[in-house]
């Protein structure tokens, strides 16, 4: 049993990651308000970072310059860049997702997903 807890104790970041993952799927699918489901994308995102970030985290680990000491246990630091341009990417792609949902709110005057296919539905059955 102690063995387990230590396991548990020992990934609480992947845990966190779990969580998160959760979290964001369900309140994307879940709720119809499109500034929630951006919300929701943006928890699973945060969570993939921490996944990749965790993964590159090697135990005493060093920074990869080239000290001359044989046996040094270098930190590979690609996993921390891609997810430097991951975020430049996640901010930019939320920032369009508020624009449209901007310019929705304009055309149909909601943001609730329901609401905007019952008008679609309604303008289709005019046609």
């Amino acid at each position: 049993m102690e063995d387990a807890l230590a396991f548990i104790a020992g990934r609480y970041n992947y845990w966190m990651v779990i969580v998160l993952m959760v979290l964001g799927l369900y309140v994307t699918i879940a709720r119809g308000n499109l500034i929630k489901k951006i919300i929701g994308l943006n928890l699973f995102q945060t969570s993939v970072f921490m996944l990749y970030i965790s993964a590159g985290k090697i135990v005493g680990g060093t920074p990869p310059i080239a000290t001359g000491t044989p046996g040094t246990v270098y930190s590979n630091p690609l996993p921390h860049v891609l997810i430097l341009t991951a975020i430049v990417v996640g901010i930019s792609t939320t920032a369009l997702a508020f624009a449209l949902i901007v310019r929705i709110r304009e055309s149909y005057g909601t943001i609730e997903e329901d609401e905007i296919l019952a008008i679609e539905h309604e303008l289709e059955r005019d046609r």
